[in-house]
């Protein structure tokens, strides 16, 4: 069981989201950050899409009335666990009275809490997300307050406890946007065909300046993010569509986890565009209302929409844009719809490998007689569908 003592600005319970819910015109949901909800779970052997708390902005405080196996992800940031440090990117175990804290992160906005199992709340649509609109889902339909309790699915540490094991968080494990075609980075570390751990290191090694790289840029500089041209990109004068480009866009305070707002040169559309109908949209459209100042729609995001699309933001960058704090600098980077599925390739691959390092190091742990065949079934469950960013 874990209690809130504070939730801090924002926590609710996500997962991967209500997958094929649109035609009903319900939205998806799901976690801002889909990559870091599927490392945590992961590390933990769960599936990948299990249900997980999203803080957001952290400062949050929360106490645990069981034992409980957990893992951290997103924004980095130091948590403090009994007056010990714990580090993001990591799995480790909680004993019954422990209290974790959750500092202001830094180099990004959401921090997931994950549980062996995942959250207990009841399914809703096929998902335990919860959709702060409509009031459904997760946790009453609504962000977490101070007392809520929360179940874990599989509580207690299994057969025996297990020391913390973490990975390389994705901003450094995986090729910066600015070289989409540079192959993954690797760890320090040596590995073997017998270890899988290219991205795979212990919490004494990742402490170090590389391992508070995160998605979002701490250092004043943009946030590189790739996108594709939208279906009305050819709509927009040649000004505003060089201004996409060229232009550094600011994440404005009226951003939510329905659409992110930017602020930025207006994007004019050509004399005479014709006007639209109501459409189905999708997390990663950028669309541009009359103002012209264009909103990215986000997890939350409605089912459908009339302004003109000028871009989609590739799959495999949406996690790099949740992570954006307000008033951070956002460039976008043309890329091909090649280079877009090279990138989602990318990530599969990272998620892939974790699956394959958490599989061995169990076994190597447990001292199991069959940990090849096991670390095949372990890396089957997540499946090409699983890997791919919602």
């Amino acid at each position: 069981m874990i209690e809130i003592l504070r939730p801090g600005a924002l926590a609710s319970i996500q997962d991967l989201g209500r997958n094929g819910m649109r035609r009903f015109g319900v939205g998806g949901t799901g976690a801002l950050d889909s990559l870091a909800l599927r490392v945590g779970n992961l590390l933990l052997g769960n599936e990948p899409g299990a249900a997980a708390i999203e803080f957001t902005l952290g400062r949050a405080t929360l106490r645990f009335h069981a034992d409980l196996r957990i893992a951290l992800t997103g924004a980095e940031g130091r948590a403090d666990l009994d007056g010990e440090p714990v580090w993001c990117w990591h799995a480790f175990d909680v004993r019954a009275g422990s209290t974790l804290t959750l500092p202001a992160p830094r180099g990004g906005t959401r921090t997931y809490l994950c549980v062996a199992g995942g959250i207990d709340v009841p399914l809703a649509m096929g998902s335990r997300s919860t959709d702060l609109k409509a009031g459904f889902g997760g946790h009453q339909g609504r962000a977490l307050r101070r007392g809520d309790r929360l179940a874990a699915l599989r509580p207690g540490f299994g057969p025996a406890p297990l020391p913390p094991i973490g990975v390389l968080a994705p901003a450094w494990a995986l090729p910066s946007p600015l070289s989409p075609s540079s192959p993954p980075q690797q760890s320090q570390q040596s590995s073997s065909p017998s270890q899988p751990l290219q991205w795979w290191q212990s919490p004494q090694s990742l402490r170090t300046p590389q391992s508070s790289l995160s998605a979002a840029s701490a250092d004043g500089r943009a946030l590189p993010i790739r996108m594709l041209p939208g279906l009305e990109y050819d709509q927009f004068e040649a000004d505003a569509q060089q201004a996409l480009w060229q232009a550094e866009w600011i994440v404005t305070p009226n951003s939510n986890r329905m659409g992110f707002r930017l602020e930025g040169p207006a994007l004019a559309r050509r004399p005479g565009a014709p006007e639209l109908l109501s459409h189905g949209v999708v997390p990663g459209v950028m669309q541009v209302p009359p103002g012209g100042q264009p909103i990215v729609l986000m997890a939350d995001a409605q089912t459908t929409g009339g302004y003109p699309k000028i871009g989609v933001v590739i799959e495999a960058d949406l996690w790099r844009l949740a992570q954006a704090p307000l008033g951070a600098a956002v460039r976008f980077h043309r890329v091909s719809l090649e280079e877009a599925e090279a990138a989602r390739m990318q990530v599969q691959t990272y998620l892939r490998q974790i699956a394959r390092a958490v599989a061995w190091q169990s076994e190597a742990r447990t001292g199991a007689q069959a940990p090849a065949a096991r670390r095949r079934a372990m890396t089957r469950r997540l499946s090409p569908a699983d890997a791919m960013l919602p």
